[in-house]
């Protein structure tokens, strides 16, 4: 196809545009009955390319039912996408109706939808689930002509991915002529993303469609005036500078990495926003309806600038947005271009974007970033085989739809390509654990949920079984969460739980905004009331931080290295790099250096891993458990997306040993059989399996119930059934996942006969932003002065005086906005207490705007 019909020419017409060869490439596959992966920048009309092929069948033919099934990662993309379809329908008078599907649906429309469906429906993965879990689902979905999935790149290869692969495989099977297309802006990995579309998981059904062209994006540093902060994660220290972008800009969409720092950067700029320009705060805590607010007023002008974390990553498009700022490394060159991306939302002009890099690690992550970026390379990992827990909701699910065979149902699940390798024996132990809990719970009558008819065929026990899978589907499962409603008034969000049990009334801490007064609980309801003033803490969030990809890490290894690529880099971080050449070593891409030094009656180890903080995290408790065997005293350690740095009692010696690939042998099995870390994972996986309730009928349960029923069953797995499909399932991904184990197996190969020990008499120049975090964390007393002062200390133990020691003084101000306790802590072993009284006081003051 070379031209479109009318009145779609026309349409495109009148706004001065010719249709894209991607866009007539796709309709081109649509009419062969292809599936397809479109692979195209930023503003070069993906979505409307997804839609193209549906809207000119249904124009051609109209008809009654669902046609289209649109499944995106975010509700507010999935509002977002339907908002900007209703011009194009309108325009050209189309029969169509558009209608989207989320958590936050009412629920007379969505039994509106079951009765008379839409012609296109826009939805996410858990509640495209849902609906499939309805006896109607084969007649709601039998005549579906197209899947389009958006941002497929963020779904594949998560625990969402694959779920939303067992449902397109389950629509495979209700609907198989329909058709597939993904749309993405940013793939490293197509292979595997064609396969993730494919009806039969494998890559070669899909069409590959790349789109050639675009505007490449402009992305400039912007840091502090005055010194660059040694260390610290937050870039309060550039806020007067972000403040001042926004003024001169017309939108600007602030980016953060975590909803703590969301919080404090839109404090910050309250407090300079002398002018009152209207500025707003988006995050994933928030509750829906002040979300939406934001996203309205967005979309309507009537905002100049939001400050957002990853909720509004993906594909939202506001055209006046002209400019994003990045503050803090972006952590992936992937995430960064989606994120530059929804600036200047059009093909042929450059997105314009701002990196404001937190400290000096952060300046050269930013500048291996932009390096990538202008190769035109992406990063980001191939998606991993599917969860065995997701499978066990998926068999549920299906049985509440209607009756399966096994064998039918194994057939189906393996054309998923999540799952096309799945064993049967997998499989077996999957549906056990489903129909009665497998052999050590099999006693217990609230684990008995499925059972077998004569000819095999498998059923859901009865109607209870069905409304509590419904409640609690889903794969994303958060720490124990607490809603923030203020007293008299409307609900705020929500903080976890355990961040509450550390409040007492009268406290105050920063959240949607304001600045809030702990009152007491209401249940499982924080009360609030506005006006807090003195300390105020700042919520945190369990695995919030995003890991530094692997890819960046081995670029600023690279860049750390070789002197000639310092050029791009400003003078203070140049001088930082040259003194560490002179004092000590430089760290080597495929090597690995440790320093040693005393310091204040401890002796420090500093280890350039370079391997994002989660792999240090693991690193770190295995490394401080063989220093105790090797009677160096270790006395705790902490770990960066850079380094990590443990002290202890007694200067560590043969340091090569402690960083031998053994230690991920027995080292590795006792750490985590004693740890904790298995009981939080198991948790997670029997709440998505279905064995731990989130919620029950007329109940909410609290974090600590849940974590008590996870606990007992845990422990009567391990002792009666050590084999269980749910334990092998928790070792598995503790060890793949949350441990980084295989980052921490490939920087031990790497460093092997590589490893360089400088034993020093001071602190290095790259090893300062470490002790500064250290400080912070382990001050005892909690004054700012002592703080200020041990920083200085280092600054000119470390130069020699080459520079003033107020080049720190940002990113202790910086620390001091987070009372210690609250950001992400220092680990130290079993059994050693820590060595310190009180917190520092908290800089974040002042009644906050609304």
């Amino acid at each position: 196809m070379g031209t479109l019909p009318e009145p779609f020419a026309g349409w495109f017409a009148a706004r001065g545009w010719t249709p894209r060869p991607h866009q007539l490439a796709l309709l081109r596959a649509a009419e062969a009955g292809e599936s397809a992966l479109l692979v195209a920048p930023t503003g070069g009309g993906k979505t409307l390319a997804g839609f193209l092929p549906s809207l000119l069948d249904l124009h051609r033919a109209p008809r009654r039912g669902l046609h289209t099934l649109y499944v995106s990662p975010l509700k507010a993309l999935a509002v977002d996408i339907a908002r900007n379809l209703t011009a194009p329908i309108a325009g050209m008078g189309l029969p169509v109706r558009v209608e989207t599907r989320t958590g936050d649906t009412p629920a007379n429309r969505r039994a509106r939808q079951r009765a008379d469906p839409p012609h296109l429906l826009l939805t996410t993965p858990e509640s495209l689930t849902l609906l499939l879990t309805l006896p109607e689902a084969r007649a709601l979905f039998g005549g579906l002509a197209a899947v389009v999935v958006d941002e497929v790149h963020a779904l594949a290869g998560t625990k969402r991915g694959d779920q939303l692969a067992l449902c397109l495989s389950r629509l495979g099977a209700l609907a198989p002529r329909a058709r597939r297309v993904g749309l993405s802006a940013t793939v490293a990995h197509p292979e595997p993303l064609r396969a993730f579309l494919s009806p039969t998981g494998r890559a070669e059904a899909v069409r590959l469609i790349e789109a050639r062209g675009g505007a490449a994006p402009e992305i400039s540093v912007m840091l502090p005036e005055g010194h660059l902060p040694w260390g610290g994660h937050m870039g309060l220290a550039s806020a007067p500078e972000i403040h001042r972008r926004i003024r001169e800009a017309r939108v600007t969409i602030v980016f953060v990495n975590t909803r703590a720092q969301a919080e404090l950067i839109f404090q910050a700029l309250w407090r300079l926003n002398d002018d009152t320009l209207p500025i707003a705060l988006h995050h994933g805590s928030l509750t829906v309806e002040q979300r939406r607010k934001v996203e309205a007023a967005m979309a309507a002008g009537r905002l100049r600038a939001v400050v957002a974390t990853s909720s509004l990553d993906l594909g939202i498009d506001w055209g006046d947005v002209d400019q994003v700022i990045q503050v803090g490394a972006p952590k992936g060159v992937a995430r960064l271009l989606q994120r530059v991306g929804r600036a200047n939302h059009r093909m042929e002009e450059p997105s314009r974007a701002v990196l404001v890099p937190a400290s000096r690690f952060e300046v050269i992550e930013c500048a291996a970033a932009l390096g990538a970026i202008a190769a035109g390379e992406l990063d980001g990992d191939p998606p991993r085989p599917g969860g065995l827990d997701v499978l066990a909701q998926h068999v549920l699910a299906m049985a509440c739809h209607g009756p399966f065979h096994p064998d039918e149902l194994y057939a189906e699940v393996r054309r998923a390509a999540p799952y096309a390798d799945l064993p049967r024996r997998d499989f077996d132990d999957v549906l056990r654990f489903v129909e009665d809990g497998g052999y050590a719970l099999r006693a217990y009558e609230r684990f008995r949920r499925l059972f077998r008819d004569a000819q095999g065929l498998v059923h859901v026990r009865d109607r209870r079984v069905a409304r509590q899978l419904r409640m609690n589907l889903g794969t994303i499962v958060e720490t124990p969460m607490l809603k923030v409603r203020l007293r008299g008034g409307p609900v705020l969000g929500e903080v976890e739980e355990w961040f509450v049990s550390t409040l007492s009334p009268g406290d105050g801490f920063l959240f949607a905004g304001q600045a809030l007064r702990f009152e007491g609980l209401d249940g499982l309801t924080c009360v609030v009331s506005r006006g807090a003033e003195g300390e105020l803490r700042v919520p945190v969030y369990a695995g919030a931080r995003m890991p530094l990809s692997t890819y960046l890490a081995a670029r600023v290894r690279e860049i750390i290295h070789d002197p000639r690529r310092w050029k791009a880099l400003p003078p203070p971080v140049r001088e930082w790099l040259r003194l560490q050449r002179r004092y000590s070593a430089l760290p080597e891409p495929d090597g690995l250096l440790i320093e040693t030094f005393p310091r204040g009656g401890q002796w420090f180890l500093v280890a350039y891993c370079f391997e994002g903080r989660l792999a240090h995290q693991t690193l770190g408790m295995l490394v401080t458990r063989r220093m105790e065997r090797m009677g160096h005293g270790p006395l705790g350690y902490l770990a960066t997306d850079y380094v990590l740095a443990t002290w202890s009692a007694f200067e560590p010696t043969d340091v090569e040993a402690l960083f031998e690939e053994d230690i991920l042998g027995e080292d590795l099995e006792e750490w985590m059989a004693e740890s904790s870390m298995l009981r939080r994972t198991f948790r997670t996986i029997a709440t998505i399996a279905g064995l731990i309730e989130k919620r029950h009928p007329g109940a909410a349960k609290s974090g600590r119930q849940m974590s008590m029923n996870a606990d007992l069953i845990y422990d009567v797995l391990r002792r009666h059934e050590p084999d269980h499909v749910l334990l092998r399932a928790t070792r598995r991904e503790a060890a793949a996942g949350l441990t980084d184990v295989g980052r921490i197996a490939r920087l031990l190969a790497r460093a092997r006969g590589r490893i360089r020990h400088m034993r020093l008499d001071r602190v290095s120049p790259l090893a300062v932003p470490a002790l500064i975090e250290h400080g912070h964390e382990w001050v005892a007393g909690g004054a700012e002065d002592a703080l200020l002062a041990e920083a200085a200390a280092l600054v000119e133990e470390a130069t020699e005086g080459a520079e003033i020691f107020a080049g720190t003084l940002a990113a202790v101000a910086e620390s001091v906005h987070v009372r210690a306790g609250m950001v992400d802590r220092p680990r130290r072993p079993r059994g050693k207490a820590p060595r310190r009284s009180g917190s520092v006081r908290s800089a974040a003051r002042g009644a906050a705007r609304p």
